[in-house]
């Protein structure tokens, strides 16, 4: 896509938040357009989990677009620092995970992140390349670039200390070496979300100091999770995996609400703020039913990330489902003994733990044939028959 300066900055600037700053990215872009060479787009992601989502899709796709004007993206994976955890403007820290739950997660993101991005405009990184053989006296000389005033100025860790909570001196290294990754890159431009700012301009100081031209810096809108409030994270448990199973991405992305579903087709799909405007007023004025836009909102993700038929599939199974048919693969089980309702729930997986299913009973979200179960210690009887059901979208057939 041979696009000029000024239609490139149009398009890469378009719905981010923070740009530090838009005269520095146009002399980058203005020398990349004289030289014939690419800029270098630095994203990161700690594999924390195994599943990217939604909210990663956000940056993915504004990575995407700069891949579209020609640019290179440097997608760094996360193995040593995700060993550490960040807080990313929480009040506690993230659990650490171990080197093979770290490796394990990362392969993972290998196989996602091309979904969406140009593998052959993609420069896969692991920041574990210079971090592992790195010395302590070099950790001493690096730390002394950054002084703990600075740390201070961190909005999540000011907070946390005047709170007199808890900071380790391991969370205050997390920011100088996300920053070091640029330096290591060479980044010409680091994209994150708005949690991530001050990490991303401290990169530019480091950057200085290695006399290199610092980056770029922008930010994103942080994409809320199934709750409506909190942002998408694996750690909360309220997202959408771009490798789950297409009826599980239906099901979570019927369940967002009226108001949050426009921020998905602006900020997942795409869509500029006059499309989403156009059919949102439609919504209003009653010309177009919700429900059935949400569902082409949930088809149009999954086609993005599966293909149409599975969209298809997942949108007759729901709307099957939501008139009180089984889903095919509902599984099924004979009860040979007595079992307690937690224990079988907890036993095929339909819960987390013991003290997730009490909660549920309590909320009348666990029904036996549509009836609501009000005894968590409800006992089932061997050979008993009949429909569990958990929450919205878990189902047990007893045969």
């Amino acid at each position: 896509m041979n696009l000029s300066v000024e239609e490139q900055l149009e398009r890469l600037c378009a719905r981010s938040i923070d740009l530090h700053s838009r005269e520095e990215l146009e002399k980058k872009l203005r020398r990349s357009v004289e030289k014939g060479i690419p800029l270098r787009i630095k994203y990161g992601a700690d594999p924390s989990a195994p599943d990217i989502h939604l909210g990663h899709a956000v940056g993915l796709r504004k990575l995407r677009e700069f891949q579209d004007c020609g640019h290179t993206v440097v997608f760094i994976i996360g193995d040593f620092t995700g060993m550490i955890g960040d807080p990313s403007g929480k009040s506690k820290t993230r659990k650490s995970l171990s080197r093979e739950e770290v490796a394990a997660n990362a392969e993972t993101y290998k196989e996602q992140v091309f979904k969406i991005l140009d593998p052959e405009k993609t420069e896969l990184r692991f920041n574990g390349e210079w971090f592992l053989p790195m010395t302590f006296e070099e950790v001493i000389r690096l730390s002394a670039q950054v002084t703990v005033a600075q740390m201070l100025q961190r909005d999540d860790f000011a907070k946390r200390h005047a709170g007199k909570q808890p900071i380790s001196l391991v969370e205050f290294l997390y920011p100088l070496i996300q920053g070091y990754d640029s330096v290591m890159v060479e980044a010409d431009l680091e994209l994150g979300g708005t949690d991530q700012l001050f990490n991303l301009l401290l990169a530019r100081e480091l950057q200085k100091a290695a006399d290199q031209e610092p980056q770029v810096v922008m930010t994103l809108p942080l994409l809320e999770g199934l709750d409506g409030v909190q942002k998408m994270s694996k750690s909360l448990n309220n997202y959408v995996g771009i490798s789950e199973e297409p009826k599980n991405m239906f099901g979570k992305i019927m369940s967002i609400s009226d108001d949050l579903m426009w921020r998905y087709f602006s900020l997942v799909l795409g869509w500029s703020d006059e499309q989403v405007s156009e059919l949102r007023s439609a919504v209003e004025a009653g010309e177009r039913n919700p429900r059935q836009v949400k569902d082409e909102l949930a088809q149009a993700v999954i086609t993005e990330f599966h293909d149409e038929a599975a969209a298809k599939a997942a949108s007759a199974e729901f709307a099957a489902v939501s008139k009180g048919a089984l889903p095919e693969d509902t599984p099924e089980l004979h009860l040979e003994a007595d079992i307690g309702l937690l224990d079988l729930l907890h036993e095929q997986s339909m819960i987390a733990s013991k003290g997730e299913g009490r909660r549920l009973v309590k909320q009348k979200a666990v029904k036996l044939d549509d009836q609501a179960i009000t005894d968590p210690l409800l006992q089932l009887s061997a050979g008993q028959s009949g429909v569990l059901k958990v929450g919205k979208r878990r189902f047990l057939k007893l045969v």
